[in-house]
């Protein structure tokens, strides 16, 4: 699958938020974790250890490869199995996930775009059966929505006790509606911080505020 700019801002935004609070995730799990892009983002930024499950073989493999190519590949382990049925002792400080999209859309022919963008393989109840298995009891999780997408996850979070912590809310533009949400949980969470972001500026230049986030990874920047 090709790289999108949501998921790299996803990625940047989770690294941004454990290099700011001191490191003090030193597990993470990345579930549906593709070729491997948001593993690397937070690996770059940490001291993290990541275990990162994946099911398209393609993707597993592609994912190998770019981990043993990084100075980071000592931390990081790509795993080829469904995240339902993966067991592990191991429970996680951090829990993150760019899930599959667009429950009910229109599906394409490609059965394997279909399990990426479309929640065929892992629905998002599934999905928080599954974190509240692997994360530790004062850890967080964070997940990357469609916005049409987001008010759901929300309630059937609360339903399973994850409290919203923080959201921010993207838009291509400030003249543009919000496409996507990327959202912090946890157990103690007792109010929520929300913040907006837009990728570019009138001029169609990218913000500051993108900038900032992806200066790291960007080699434009």
């Amino acid at each position: 699958m090709k790289v999108c700019t949501d998921a790299c801002l996803f990625g940047a935004v989770v690294a941004d938020k454990i290099y700011r609070e001191q490191n003090n995730v030193s597990n993470l799990l990345d579930i549906g974790a593709g070729t491997g892009l948001l593993s690397l983002l937070v690996a770059q930024k940490t001291t993290a250890t990541i275990d990162s499950v994946e099911i398209d073989e393609a993707a597993f493999e592609q994912a190998g490869q770019n981990f043993d190519n990084t100075p980071w590949g000592e931390r990081l382990t790509i795993l080829n199995i469904d995240v339902l049925d993966y067991i592990s002792e191991k429970k996680y400080d951090c829990i993150i996930s760019n899930p599959p999209f667009f429950e009910g859309d229109l599906k394409s022919d490609n059965t394997k775009k279909n399990a990426a963008k479309h929640d065929t393989t892992l629905t998002l109840e599934q999905l928080l059966g599954v974190i509240d298995q692997h994360l530790a009891p004062k850890g967080y999780f964070a997940i990357l929505l469609p916005y049409q997408r987001v008010d759901y996850f929300i309630t059937i979070a609360a339903a399973a006790n994850y409290g919203l912590q923080e959201q921010l809310l993207i838009r291509h533009t400030e003249s543009h509606p919000f496409f996507r949400g990327i959202l912090f949980f946890s157990l103690a969470a007792t109010e929520t911080i929300t913040h907006q972001l837009s990728i570019k500026d009138p001029t169609g230049n990218y913000s500051p505020e993108f900038k900032h986030l992806l200066k790291d990874y960007y080699l434009q920047f």
